[in-house]
């Protein structure tokens, strides 16, 4: 197959007589044009054989071609680096010794670096590398992978939202491995969380990408959970803690992670809470007090401090303040500030719809101030459930969805009856105001 093929392309180029008219083969210096162009034509012809017939032993014979070709001329795109990965990963499963194994995925690794020497893109494509290490060597390949993922996540721009799961699941190999202590599976979460929190919030506004990074999330999560509850969380920090407790950078991670995955009301979140604002007192640690005021049902030191934290907070941050902010008001029973706060939050992240589901349940609870509607404030109900569709359209995951659907049922089963609303002059369909602090325009709603 090799030499017929040689052969016939030798004899094809020789029987060119226009030369001057030959394309220019495109990264390759002038000099070498000429003698570029069979080494490109057997490479090319044998990748085509390859994408029709799907037999390796066509990458087997592409392969010399191919890497005189890439050798000579690395800048002609993108393309010869892609297929080099495929033409690569053939040579490495016909390898016939462990020796020879070793020396193609070396090679495989420098193409990586020859791509990123000419094309750039030094964190997706060092991730590449680090996926097919993992690929090909397993567990023996673990600590050269989890090192090229750790590096790729550091690099400038930081890692893609796509590989950030195997990122994840890499730390954790690492720390089974008995590599690391676990505290690095929980740093290396929050990194990966803040990165596709901030992709997250920059798509918002594209359905299909945000709905693409959700997963992600879920990804990273999924692979955190086996660490994620307040329990292991104190138990993972808590002899740190003891051994260093005005360590200002263990206070921000304990705090931090703890913040992100609730758990403010362990004591431990308390003394690092307290020990941190009384070190250094920055937007961040009024707010992680206000956290652990609320936490002790301390509503208005709660206000004080998240309101504090809120001017001057990072905007990173800002969605969780005010959340919680709202939280502390609703403690209070300043439903319309509560709600303020929730809007605020919304604001601040337009894809959580934590906010809007909060604001039903204010509306849920809060028949009373909508009294004046002549069937008993029910019309607090419309105006949840409302809410409620409002927080589902913004965050349609599965648990959002599922809990919205659940209080939605709760509330429908309370809209008047039909009979009650027609004796107090509602028509269903109609518009309506609901009375009181609430005062949105809503729809009348009634059943059987």
């Amino acid at each position: 197959m090799k030499t017929i093929k040689k052969l016939t392309i030798g004899l094809l180029l020789s029987a060119v007589m226009v030369p001057a008219a030959a394309q220019t083969i495109k990264g390759c210096p002038e000099e070498l044009q000429e003698s570029m162009r069979e080494p490109v034509s057997l490479y090319q012809s044998n990748w085509k054989d390859y994408t029709n017939s799907n037999d390796e032993r066509y990458l087997l014979e592409a392969y010399p071609y191919w890497k005189t070709f890439v050798e000579k001329c690395p800048a002609n795109g993108k393309n010869i680096y892609t297929r080099g990965v495929t033409i690569m990963e053939a040579k490495i499963k016909a390898a016939k010794s462990e020796e020879e194994k070793a020396a193609y995925i070396e090679e495989l690794m420098a193409l990586y670096d020859t791509r990123i020497a000419t094309f750039g893109e030094a964190s997706k494509v060092t991730a590449m590398k680090a996926m097919e290490l993992e690929n090909l060597l397993g567990a023996e390949g673990l600590d050269r992978y989890y090192k090229l993922y750790s590096d790729a996540v550091a690099m400038e721009g930081g890692l893609e939202a796509g590989y950030l799961v195997k990122y994840m699941e890499a730390t954790i190999n690492y720390v089974r491995a008995g590599k690391a202590e676990p505290t690095l599976v929980v740093d290396n979460y929050d990194i990966a969380s803040d990165m596709l929190d901030a992709e997250l919030l920059k798509n918002a506004a594209d359905s299909v990408k945000a709905a693409e990074i959700r997963g992600y999330i879920a990804g990273v999560e999924a692979a955190f959970s086996p660490y994620a509850s307040c329990e292991q969380l104190v138990e993972i920090y808590g002899k740190k803690f003891e051994a260093e407790p005005e360590n200002v950078d263990l206070l921000k991670k304990i705090t931090g992670i703890m913040t992100r995955k609730r758990c403010t009301s362990e004591p431990l979140f308390f003394q690092a809470t307290e020990n941190l604002y009384r070190l250094e007192p920055t937007p961040t640690t009024a707010m992680r007090m206000g956290m652990m005021c609320l936490s002790k049902e301390q509503y208005g030191k709660a206000v004080e401090y998240l309101n504090d934290a809120i001017k001057g907070v990072e905007s990173k941050d800002l969605y969780t303040a005010y959340l919680y902010l709202g939280h502390a008001y609703a403690g209070q029973k300043s439903y319309s500030a509560a709600r303020t706060a929730y809007n605020n939050a919304a604001a601040a992240d337009a894809t959580k719809g934590e906010p809007y589901l909060r604001i039903a349940i204010l509306y849920g609870s809060s028949t009373g101030s909508a009294s004046e509607d002549n069937v008993n404030g029910r019309s607090a109900y419309w105006a949840a459930v409302d809410a409620l569709n409002k927080a589902k359209s913004v965050e349609p995951t599965e648990e959002n969805i599922d809990q919205c659907n659940k209080l939605i049922s709760t509330y429908s089963a309370h809209f008047p009856k039909q009979t009650d609303a027609f004796m107090a002059g509602l028509q269903n369909g109609s518009r309506f105001t609901v009375p009181g602090w609430i005062g949105v325009s809503t729809i009348v709603r009634t059943r059987q």
